[in-house]
């Protein structure tokens, strides 16, 4: 196939096969496989790779799930091909693990969009639709031999709950690539640059049970003391979006636990909290005042008998932030991809964490770039087809472009 030129007179890698990538993305959709269950993604992108020819010593997985705290079926999938152009390797990827409201997903086309014919249901275009620009890419190169430098394809587990299969990646089978290229949520002009850090809190409050109709002053009500923290923090700024001077970040507390009847003080209750900045100083900040209310809250609430209930919280670190220079290889690299397809880069920092955040504290500098998926994590999600195929387009130009040595 002759090599075509952007209207930038920059040489285009061959046009994939968007038919064949648009079906992938469906069947993919189409797969369960929510964060530790990827299992059967897993073995039908092995098919796929097995029947267009590559050798099976090429297609490996690591044991991240082994290192996963909530454990997992599989761990991530990585694929190395060596170059035929004197290039410096290239690391493509996109996580294989979508969020619960995804299973049972029933994708069905209409018009130029993708959506999930059981309205109960999210598509899973997140990040199902990724990782078929990965395999369209993979495929398109082995099968049509096209020259491309050194390549890493990797497919990682469980990144809706942690980031954790990019965390705990064995980066002996990445094969030290200078640059990296991630593909997950936007439109497919986004090139997201930066992202924020986040922290995660499991707090439990332990209070007294009693009758609460015959004694409920004896008792030290849990619920009572997680809504007096949750108010403390909601009146004093410090849930949801938090703007402290110039200082910004946010928290929320996204589940809690606790109490089985009503005729019963509830004496435990289970929260899962976190906050977010690129600040990392702001964000010990928002730590701190999320442990105080907790802890003052504790203090508020006695029974009659001067018994007062206790917190206990454990913290950790999801990921940090990063922010890549303009003139990072990388993004140089995305710029110069996006462009060569006829659109405008859009630069990006989110407020949302990425593998990225991983790959970079590996020393592995990565770009995020969108693939179509809109709305995502809800039953309205979306795969925009035509977004889909410029990131098809934008891919394969990256995996085959000469580049830095």
């Amino acid at each position: 196939m002759p090599t075509k030129s952007s209207s930038a007179g920059k040489p285009l890698a061959p046009e994939p096969n968007l038919a064949r990538a648009l079906d992938l993305a469906m069947q993919l959709m189409a797969i369960p496989g929510k964060s530790g269950e990827e299992g059967r993604v897993v073995e039908f992108i092995r098919d796929k790779l097995r029947e267009a020819g590559v050798p099976s010593l090429a297609i490996r997985t690591d044991n991240a799930h082994e290192r996963i705290p909530f454990g997992g079926e599989v761990g991530n999938l990585v694929v190395q091909l060596a170059g035929n152009i004197d290039a410096s390797r290239r690391l493509l990827m996109a996580h294989l693990d979508t969020v619960p409201i995804c299973v049972g997903s029933q994708p069905k086309r209409k018009g130029g969009r993708v959506h999930s014919a059981d309205p109960a249901t999210g598509l899973g275009a997140d990040d199902r639709a990724g990782c078929a620009v990965l395999l369209s890419t993979l495929l398109s190169i082995v099968e049509r031999k096209l020259p491309h430098p050194p390549l890493t394809f990797f497919w990682p587990v469980q990144e809706e709950v942690g980031l954790y299969g990019a965390r705990f990646a064995n980066l002996k089978l990445l094969g030290k690539p200078k640059l990296a290229f991630n593909w997950d949520g936007g439109p497919a002009e986004k090139i997201t640059i930066g992202a924020t850090g986040g922290y995660r809190l499991a707090i439990t409050i332990r209070g007294l049970a009693s009758h609460a109709g015959g004694a409920p002053e004896r008792g030290v009500s849990a619920i009572a003391i997680a809504s007096l923290a949750i108010a403390d923090l909601v009146e004093n700024g410090w849930h949801g979006r938090i703007e402290k001077g110039a200082k910004i970040g946010t928290s929320n507390v996204g589940v809690m636990h606790g109490g089985e009847a009503t005729n019963v003080v509830t004496d435990r209750v289970d929260i899962k909290a976190e906050a977010r900045s690129h600040d990392p100083k702001f964000r010990a900040r928002i730590v701190r005042e999320i442990e105080r209310a907790f802890q003052r809250a504790a203090k508020r609430v006695k029974s009659a008998d001067r018994v007062r209930g206790h917190v206990t919280i454990d913290g950790r670190l999801d990921y940090e932030s990063f922010r890549l220079a303009e003139d990072e290889p990388s993004v140089l690299a995305a710029e110069n991809a996006v462009r060569a397809v006829g659109l405008k880069p859009l630069c990006n920092i989110s407020n949302g964490g990425l593998d990225a955040n991983w790959m970079m504290v590996h020393g592995i500098p990565t770009v995020t770039l969108g693939c179509g998926q809109m709305e995502i994590h809800t039953a309205q999600e979306e795969l925009n087809i035509p977004q889909f195929q410029d990131a098809c387009r934008i891919a394969l130009q990256i995996a085959t472009s000469s580049g830095p040595r």
